[in-house]
């Protein structure tokens, strides 16, 4: 279980900032705030250690009577986005019910870093789009089978189709990570935050950015 700190956050978009010696620097923007704290999980009680994180306002009437409750207790407004992030104790520790997480105090300019997000869906699809297949070939007298797929199996034995066969079916509206991003830029009066390169997910999507978990210390000379 991934308990490094993190944050939720919003995906604006991409742009292109410069960096220091003039290269320019393709990054996701991230609106990583205003994040409130709306519940804490304990060992004690809940068996494990977690933070409940709220973003953006909820009109009350749009809110179940559970996540009402829940907002009332931390003497907050109901939250459009609330996800529960496992941690450690000691990062806990830091964040009070009802206070506001500081990205800042989180991530730094040039850290790695995992995004998490859902990818856009593309409904059904063919073999060729979904799994990159090259598809049948052009000539010699084939007829109707330039984008399909070919053979799924064998006759006689054992006479089925193997499990995990890859065939046409639903693209995309899946959980991606993506490891070892790099924090281009950290804007801590507007609560953005600038990742190089593409983070999945839609416009406008729920992200989750933590520490990274694969990151090695580089040798000195390299």
């Amino acid at each position: 279980m991934n308990t490094n700190p993190g944050i939720i956050g919003k995906k604006l978009g991409n742009t292109q900032i410069y960096s220091e010696d003039g290269n320019v620097q393709r990054v996701t923007v991230i609106q990583a705030g205003p994040i409130t704290v709306i519940s804490k999980r304990t060992k004690e009680k809940d068996g494990y250690v977690a933070l409940v994180l709220g973003m953006g306002e909820r009109k009350e009437k749009h809110t179940n009577k559970a996540q009402l409750e829940v907002a009332k207790k931390a003497n907050q407004t109901p939250k459009r986005v609330v996800k529960e992030l496992r941690c450690t104790e000691e990062f806990a520790a830091k964040f009070e019910v009802g206070g506001v997480m500081k990205i800042e105090e989180i991530f730094t300019a040039g850290q790695k870093v995992d995004a998490q997000g859902r990818t856009r869906g593309r409904g059904f699809t063919g073999v060729m789009r979904r799994w990159s297949f090259a598809g049948g070939v052009g000539s010699h007298g084939t007829h109707e089978y330039f984008r399909h797929g070919g053979s799924i199996g064998t006759n006689m034995t054992p006479g089925r189709t193997l499990p995990n066969i890859k065939m046409a079916g639903h693209y995309g509206d899946e959980v991606v990570s993506m490891q070892n991003l790099k924090v281009a830029q950290v804007i801590p009066e507007k609560h953005l935050l600038l990742i190089e390169g593409g983070i999945p997910g839609a416009k406008g999507s729920t992200v989750l950015l933590r520490h990274a978990v694969k990151t090695r210390a580089r040798k000195a000379g390299r």
